[in-house]
């Protein structure tokens, strides 16, 4: 267990190295690998997370703790290495532990061989103790004699196996064909194939004329008139929003005119503070909207309504009325709108003669 002052990074340490997640233990080494001690990150019986690593036979997290420099020389209470560590794993699991463990960490620190514990004893004393252990006299070679002879009896047996299999192969070869044991050549099968599928053709072009083609359903007299009916309200309602549309801007367009013409006013005006009819339509679409709700039949009204607004946006006019309060930056393009809208009343008003 890590030590009770043991850092946050520590802990994390500590906790990856014994739940065996090496990729989150590599992503801790790589950030935090210059300011971790390896070295001092000592917990239960001063064991470091090397030694941790070869109590649990997780010979990947040690090459990882190696590779970030983890000391492989660092004794433990006992005066054990993780050389140490590893030959009693050896020596209590036996089996491959030698090979998948003490081996290949042996070859990457050699330093570590020479270390003998309390008791005196190097790793490689101790795994002598395991070989006598689980390796007694003569062992190795009754191994070799009985591998020798397993050997020898294995190629015999296939030896066997192979002459019933050329004498027996052939005894079953009608199994494998149902009319002739000649292959069909690629001709023999392109033929076969094109007729089959020209007969497949020909059947689906026969059921394609022989079905009639499915006519669409025609609708009922009453669904057709309710069809119509919804139609024209919704032509009625879109006219309608429409109206009202306009309408709303024609009434602001007025609002603007009698706040912002207003000769006691004195704001400072941008473009967008100009009380244009349509702000982001053209002239003539300005022009329309400015004319909502004015009857052309009535050519008395109709002429004086498009006089007000003939001096209403006169450019000299206009130039006069609000040319001081215009902010510098919009002024050029302000006049330019001005002189286009003026250009679309006067062309009304020709036409109105």
């Amino acid at each position: 267990m890590p030590v009770p002052m043991a850092t946050k990074s520590q802990r994390r340490l500590w906790r990856y190295v014994d739940s065996g997640h090496r990729h989150k233990l590599r992503k801790l080494l790589q950030r935090h690998g210059e300011t971790l001690d390896l070295a001092g990150a000592a917990g239960h019986k001063k064991r470091t997370p090397l030694h941790r690593s070869c109590a649990r036979q997780d010979l990947k997290t040690a090459l990882l703790l190696l590779k970030y420099g983890a000391d492989p020389n660092i004794q433990d209470r006992c005066g054990d290495t993780a050389l140490h560590v590893a030959a009693r794993q050896v020596a209590r699991k036996g089996g491959t532990v030698y090979e998948d463990l003490f081996e290949p960490l042996r070859t990457r620190c050699p330093s570590a061989m020479s270390i003998r514990n309390r008791d005196g004893k190097t790793p490689g004393e101790l795994l002598a103790q395991t070989e006598e252990k689980w390796c007694p006299q003569g062992k190795f070679e009754k191994n070799k004699e009985e591998q020798d002879s397993e050997r020898e009896w294995r190629h015999k047996l296939l030896g066997e196996w192979e002459d019933e299999y050329q004498e027996t192969f052939w005894q079953y070869g009608e199994d494998f064909y149902s009319t002739s044991p000649e292959p069909e050549s690629f001709e023999t099968w392109a033929d076969r194939i094109f007729q089959e599928y020209r007969k497949k053709q020909q059947k689906g072009e026969e059921r394609h004329h022989q079905r009639p083609k499915a006519q669409p359903p025609k609708p009922s007299l009453k669904s057709q008139q309710l069809l119509e009916e919804e139609h024209r309200l919704y032509e009625k309602r879109a006219k309608a929003k429409e109206e009202e549309l306009k309408e709303a801007k024609r009434r602001r367009y007025e609002e603007g005119c009698s706040r912002v013409f207003c000769a006691d006013s004195s704001q400072l005006l941008r473009y967008g503070d100009i009380p244009w009819p349509c702000p982001t339509g053209t002239p003539e679409e300005m022009a329309a909207v400015a004319l909502h709700h004015t009857d052309p039949s009535d050519k008395a009204a109709y002429r004086r309504f498009l006089r007000r607004q003939q001096v209403l946006w006169h450019p000299d006019k206009f130039a006069q009325r609000c040319g001081a309060r215009l902010a510098e930056q919009h002024r050029s393009r302000i006049l330019d709108t001005v002189t286009a809208l003026s250009q679309a009343f006067n062309r009304l008003a020709e036409a109105a003669k």
